[in-house]
């Protein structure tokens, strides 16, 4: 087997963007461009990745070094380089800056950063048509092809070469087969080639385009490897293209669900992202009958159990949501790195809030308002409104009341509140960490308890009631 170097372009400005953060960083679905591009060096089992930069190239460099280390962890590990391309003096200019670094051994595969959606097998199936010496050039049939290289051929259909936009004349605008900016091309053939690039074009810029008329002028064969689905080679120049890309990708995502049974009331309102905080990659894992209404967000990994529904503009990231449990609307749901898992049949929302370490057992309620926080809460326990939970093990069949909370900070150290079984914890109190309420117990509301409670004992701590009998309330003085 042939060894693959892969090419990355990522030295663009993206003026369009009008951003101060480089284009190839700009995110789709969680991540950056440019990390959705290098994910390509370890699916085709590349043996090097080379990444050309040059306007922002130290932040690029930064981002993409951790970021590979991860994606070759995780799918075969590839060595990564990085050029510099100053000035940048067109795509021919780019590509000779890695010269130094190509071994004649391979085949070299150029890709952009800015064109995030190629599929590993589009890639596998242009390196399989470069094998045997040729250069195989990734092709699309576009009805505007505005801006794109047109692909010229001759009377027996074979590519003589690829002609810019603004060279092109009339008739060669008029060409709707396009070059995607992505080729496979023998390093030893690519590297000849570079070193005779001139830049007598109307840019004044150097083209790796160039290549093929001098391929074809040698006689090494130029085969298209053409494609009809444009956006495995859309590229990213503007904050509208950006958002275009966005709602296409997450469009196939969401009909990638739906084919595997999960109900999506509308795929066009669906998200699933990486999570950029922990680097988890955006995956959605489903049993039978999961419903999902619209406007949800689903962030890293996270699991549903059979007949799970999840009600309209939840957010939920890094969680595992078990069978017959109920999210419903407008609940946000965050696990991060430590997880947030949610048992069977309970109920969540609306309006709460679940954040890192919320272990919730069966049939666990959690309603409107309702904050949990690095807390266990067994097997139907319930809190219902208004309250918060956190650094907390609470036990089954606890009753936790509105407006109450875990007061578990005390300005410098969290601790642990422990309410066991079968206690009821009446509105509007505090519970001063660390305290144990034991079990059966029951604490009258608006207490504050801070000190430990014996099981089965009633605990009240609140001030004197005091009323004073025909009080008046001040009165306004009337104004002179």
């Amino acid at each position: 087997m042939t060894s693959l170097d892969i090419l990355i372009m990522a030295a663009g400005k993206g003026t369009r963007m009008k951003s101060r953060i480089p284009k190839v960083l700009q995110r789709l679905a969680g991540r950056p461009l440019l990390h959705h591009v290098l994910d390509q060096a370890a699916h085709l089992q590349a043996r090097s990745a080379i990444v050309i930069t040059g306007h922002g190239a130290t932040e690029v460099e930064a981002a993409t070094a951790g970021a590979a280390s991860a994606t070759s962890t995780r799918t075969g590990t590839f060595d990564l380089m990085f050029v510099r391309q100053e000035p940048q003096l067109g795509t021919g200019h780019a590509v000779q800056q890695t010269v130094p670094h190509l071994r004649d051994d391979g085949t070299v595969v150029v890709l952009s950063g800015d064109v995030p959606l190629t599929q590993a097998d589009t890639l596998r199936a242009l390196v399989a048509a470069s094998e045997g010496g040729k250069l195989a050039l990734l092709t699309v049939t576009l009805p505007d092809p505005t801006g794109y290289g047109r692909i010229v051929r001759n009377a027996s259909d074979a590519v003589q070469g690829i002609v810019e936009h603004k060279d092109a004349s009339d008739a060669q605008r008029a060409i709707t087969e396009v070059y995607s900016g992505i080729m496979a091309v023998p390093a030893k053939l690519l590297r000849g080639w570079l070193a005779r690039l001139t830049n007598n074009n109307a840019q004044g810029e150097y083209y790796l385009t160039d290549i093929v008329a001098m391929a074809v002028a040698e006689g090494v064969p130029v085969v298209a490897h053409r494609i009809t689905d444009a956006l495995q080679v859309a590229g990213v120049n503007s904050p509208l293209q950006l958002a275009e890309l966005e709602r296409a990708h997450q469009l196939r995502q969401a009909r990638a669900l739906m084919e595997q049974g999960v109900r999506l009331a509308d795929p066009a309102r669906f998200d699933l992202r990486d999570d950029a905080r922990t680097g988890v990659r955006g995956e959605l894992v489903c049993g039978q009958d999961v419903e999902i209404d619209v406007n949800c967000v689903f962030t890293g990994r996270v699991e549903m159990g059979e007949g799970v529904s999840i009600g309209a503009n939840c957010c939920i990231a890094n969680a595992r949501i078990a069978a017959g449990a109920v999210i419903h609307p407008f609940t946000h749901i965050d696990g991060e790195k430590a997880g947030a898992t949610v048992g069977e049949g309970a109920l969540i929302g609306p309006f709460a809030r679940l954040r890192p370490g919320a272990q919730l057992g069966r049939e666990v309620h959690i309603g409107n308002f309702v904050e949990v926080k690095n807390s266990t809460l067994a097997d139907g326990a319930k809190a219902n409104h208004l309250a918060y939970l956190g650094d907390a093990t609470v036990g089954e069949r606890v009753n936790y009341g509105a407006g109450s909370i875990t007061a578990n900070y005390d300005g410098a150290n969290k601790h642990r509140t422990v309410i066991e079984a079968d206690v009821h914890i009446g509105s509007n109190c505090v519970l001063v960490a660390p305290v144990t309420i034991g079990v059966g117990g029951t604490v009258g509301g608006g207490s504050t308890i801070t000190k430990s409670t014996a099981a089965g004992a009633l605990s009240v701590a609140r001030g004197k009631q005091v009323s004073i009998a025909n009080w008046s309330r001040p009165a306004k003085q009337p104004k002179s």
